[in-house]
């Protein structure tokens, strides 16, 4: 077994790895670049290198220095974790040739399953279901689209060398073909220097089931089940789980077993995953072999009860494989949800910036913890006070549960969403919490198209129905009221002008454009002691009971009989009398008023926000790629304005009306702020 290992990766997979490495006694080396010296990847490893600046191509890309790196500290083996340098089959080979060991696949399995175009014809030859397509690289947007059209519509534009939702387009007709092929070409360029691209069928209404299969250096492989990933927005993965609310128990078994044939074929040792699309008639057809460990490894290590990350390393040290395929368990229902620094509210855009509060929800599973299943899980590489950088992906943690079935994994899940604080930035919490309430995902009937069906015009946690509206009203004024309690019995008050608390209340909902919701509420049985009253909202009564101190976030407790956990809050919106309340994906901004305080209330004017259709606006921190207007020129709605690059993706900008171009107030090449003026218009 190895002494040392490097990890040639950062964040929550880089902490991932580390957690396994100190269970086996392993030393660890992190390295890292000057946007990640203070980061908990660093602080939690037994030694660490600087590779160079922020920017990943010089620093995390730089193959170079990772091995020169291991050399210098004495690493026997690198572990690359996923994204970066996981899949580069040059990088594998050179760290064979260093005499290092390289704890994946060997070069030669990265670089048959790496390329998607050759995978293809491998998976034929292996006697793995595959789709029509085009399996060579296109030469221009011309060509692409009579390609797309001999295939017929919808097609799927894929870069070669592409992967984590990058350099990948979903064409339904000329137009996207052409657009789609030319941004899916740029993308994979600048993200993996590889800009070949293909094509091929688009299969309607698919499930992405994928297959963990595992090999060592003696010819043995296994598949572990599958995970279920087609909650996907833009391609990107959302919620994972595992096994598949979907498939057969045939299914499954034939799956795998191609999915074995497949690694077989490749000599594939270590751990990896073969990924399928699935029509609704169960017929599935390879997509690709991911090469590495994937993000969304810990809901097969709660069904299986295995260490993926360690029998990874033990693969890697020479070991045989300890278990066979009759060996392996499924136990239980994981789901793993992806905790993004983007902001739901404004279309998904990534949020950057310091973490002002990070809370996870108490954790009973941990990473690298076989033993203790059935609970929950956060992998994170951030901590509280550290800053979320515009260089890198945008995950800020993921958060796993494992319950005894898919109903029970869903309410662990939801429970556990509604007691996740994040401030300071911006994330997709709200989102994760409405997508487990959706009836066709508690269903389990959804399909790749699922997020874009549902939320194709955006996301707003005010329209998210909640099963008991009136609870999060009722949360305002018992809250409100605890507020209150105490503000009376601070001593000093001017006689006659003291704070009264008074019982009869009204909760003001805030909502769009002025158009508040007028709710009458009485606050009834208060008990400071117990931390309980009777809150009646429109005849309905809640006993709430809740010891949480007042100037905490996530308050938990229990109403009406059932535990309950919630986000509360005072001066989160924009209204800083305004109580903010989050529960189970819903969020309402009320103020809670005396019956005259409201009815004056009623009386004030609304105020609405300023114009700002003359202006374009920077909707996110960013590098500023492109202007594609002059001054002068005329625009119409929906044409191309501007493309900002924030977290490895491009981000472009269109026309929201016609108009004509006044000034170009930001340069390319230009870091711009949020809300930073790009364009006016005359």
């Amino acid at each position: 077994m190895f002494k040392r290992i490097l990890i040639a990766n950062r964040g929550e997979i880089a902490c991932r790895v580390i957690k396994t490495a100190q269970k086996l006694g392993i030393q660890t080396v992190a390295v890292y670049s000057e946007a990640d010296k203070d980061a908990r990847h660093v602080e939690l490893a037994d030694e660490s290198v600087l590779l160079g600046a922020a920017p990943s191509r010089e620093s995390y890309l730089v193959a170079d220095k990772i091995i020169a790196a291991a050399k210098q500290t004495g690493a026997q083996a690198i572990h690359p974790g996923y994204g970066f340098l996981s899949e580069n089959e040059d990088f594998a080979r050179r760290v064979e040739e260093e005499g290092l060991i390289f704890i994946g696949p060997k070069h030669y399995s990265i670089a048959a399953m790496g390329d998607k175009i050759a995978s293809k014809k491998l998976a034929n030859e292996a006697k793995v279901n595959t789709i029509p397509g085009h399996n060579q690289p296109i030469l221009s947007a011309e060509e692409a689209v009579e390609i797309a059209k001999k295939i017929g519509y919808p097609v799927m534009i894929k870069a070669s060398a592409g992967g984590g939702g990058k350099g990948l387009r979903v064409a339904f007709n000329d137009k996207d073909c052409f657009e789609g092929f030319t941004s899916c070409r740029n993308e994979a360029r600048n993200s993996f220097g590889d800009d070949r691209v293909f094509m091929e069928k688009f299969v309607e209404e698919p499930r992405h089931i994928e297959i963990q299969v595992l090999g060592d250096s003696q010819g043995n492989v296994i598949y572990l089940n599958e995970r279920e990933c087609s909650i996907q927005r833009r391609h990107q993965k959302v919620i994972e789980e595992a096994p598949s609310p979907f498939i057969s128990e045939a299914t499954r078994k034939a799956m795998g077993e191609q999915a074995v044939q497949l690694a077989k074929a490749v000599k594939y040792q270590s751990a990896g995953t073969v990924e399928f699309v699935v029509g609704k008639d169960q017929g599935f057809y390879f997509l690709e072999m991911n090469t590495r460990l994937q993000v969304e490894h810990p809901v097969t290590e709660c069904i299986t009860g295995l260490d993926l990350v360690e029998l990874m390393i033990r693969v890697a040290a020479g070991e045989k494989l300890p278990l066979t395929q009759a060996d392996v368990k499924r136990d239980g229902w994981a789901i793993e949800c992806r905790i993004n620094a983007e902001d739901p509210f404004r279309n998904f855009l990534p949020s950057t910036g310091r973490l002002v509060k990070f809370q996870p929800p108490p954790e009973t599973m941990f990473a690298s913890d076989t033993e203790h299943l059935h609970g929950v899980r956060v992998d994170t590489g951030v901590y509280e006070g550290g800053e979320i950088p515009m260089y890198y992906d945008s995950m800020i943690a993921k958060l796993i549960v494992h319950g005894t079935d898919r109903d029970d994994a869903i309410r662990k899940m939801r429970e556990a969403l509604n007691g996740f604080v994040i401030r300071g930035i911006s994330s997709n919490i709200p989102f994760q919490a409405a997508l487990l309430a959706h009836p066709r995902f508690v269903a389990g009937d959804f399909n790749t198209g699922f997020i874009a069906e549902n939320y194709g015009r955006g996301f707003d946690a005010q329209d998210v129905p909640h099963a008991e509206p009136d609870f999060l009203v009722a949360l305002a004024a018992f809250q409100n009221r605890r507020y209150r309690a105490r503000a009376s019995g601070i001593s000093g008050q001017l006689a006659g002008h003291g704070v009264k608390v008074g019982e009869k209340f009204v909760v003001v909902t805030l909502g769009h454009g002025g158009e508040n919701r007028y709710t009458d509420v009485s606050v009834t049985d208060f008990e400071g002691t117990k931390g309980s009253s009777q809150v009646t909202v429109d005849g309905k009564a809640y006993s709430i009971t809740c010891n949480a101190p007042l100037g905490a976030t996530r308050i938990q407790g229990v109403c009406n009989g059932a535990a309950f956990t919630a986000q509360v809050e005072r001066g989160a919106s924009k209204n800083p009398l305004a109580l903010r309340v989050s529960h189970n994906g819903t969020q309402i901004d009320a103020m809670v008023l005396s019956p005259l305080g409201a009815q004056l209330h009623r009386l004030m004017p609304y105020k609405a926000p300023p114009d700002l259709s003359k202006f374009l606006l920077s909707p996110m921190p960013g590098l500023l790629v492109d202007v594609a207007v002059q001054p002068g020129q005329k625009v119409q709605a929906g044409e191309r304005l501007a493309v900002i690059e924030a977290m490895k993706m491009e981000n472009i900008l269109f026309a929201s009306q016609d108009g004509v171009v006044g000034k170009v107030v930001a340069n390319k090449g230009e870091s711009l702020a949020v809300d930073q003026v790009i364009i006016e218009f005359e």
